[in-house]
């Protein structure tokens, strides 16, 4: 009709995501909405983006060839708690407050004073967060559940050096009662009572006893290729 004028209506708008958070990317969104939704699990935004420690779990950070001969020996008994690994560097979930106990624990075991690489991380402190999800497979966090996908290792085009778990948290494991932590009493995992993780004396002992030995194997091993006399090494 004469007269009439078509007008161009503006392209709905998406509301601004807030500064710290738009830098995120896609994926560091969602990751973080899964552990807050999934797990519940207080997060910090940023890249990577980051977990609350000392709220719903503490840390034990110990050099991952450590660590990994550590989960060996325990056999079982480490199976019923969330461990990670960043580079070189092996991270494992303990109940909170349990950072606390450890420089204690040290000393009581008598590893007290070695210089041991062990850091234990309470509250106050932040690890980075660990992809849930493998790629393509997203979970659905607007309901607070995952729809769709498995926990795994963390994405295949994950940046190197990313942290990725070697035993990921799943609903129900991600309790305080599935993590290591002081008890007289038997651990409880899914399966049952006494069917657990370990205690965090026993956690403690066994991985400062593997960075020792790594620690003599190495040392050993220099001193052979300097064509000393090796340390005697503990079997």
């Amino acid at each position: 009709m004469a007269g009439i004028r078509s007008v161009a209506l503006p392209s709905p708008r998406r509301p601004d995501l807030p500064a710290r958070e738009a830098g995120e990317g896609r994926h560091g969104v969602r990751t973080r909405l899964w552990y807050e939704n999934v797990l519940g699990w207080p997060t910090v935004p940023g890249v990577p983006p980051r977990l609350v420690v000392g709220v719903c779990f503490d840390v034990l950070d110990v050099p991952a060839e450590a660590g990994r001969a550590a989960l060996e020996r325990l056999g079982a008994a480490a199976e019923g708690f969330p461990v990670a690994v960043q580079g070189d560097r092996m991270v494992l979930l303990i109940a909170p407050g349990g950072a606390d106990e450890v420089p204690g624990l040290l000393e009581w075991l008598e590893w007290g004073g070695l210089g041991l690489d062990l850091r234990a991380l309470g509250e106050g402190g932040l690890m980075d967060a660990p992809a849930p999800w493998t790629a393509g497979a997203w979970p659905d966090v607007s309901r607070g559940h995952p729809a769709a996908g498995r926990p795994g290792d963390g994405r295949p085009d994950s940046p190197q050096g990313a942290a990725v778990w070697l035993r990921p948290p799943e609903p129900g494991r991600e309790a305080r009662a599935s993590l290591p932590t002081l008890s007289a009493t038997a651990t409880r995992s899914p399966r049952g009572v006494g069917d657990g993780p370990p205690d965090l004396v026993r956690l403690v002992g066994t991985v400062a006893t593997q960075i020792h030995r790594v620690r003599l194997r190495r040392s050993g091993a220099g001193a052979a290729v300097r064509g000393v006399g090796q340390p005697l090494a503990f079997s």
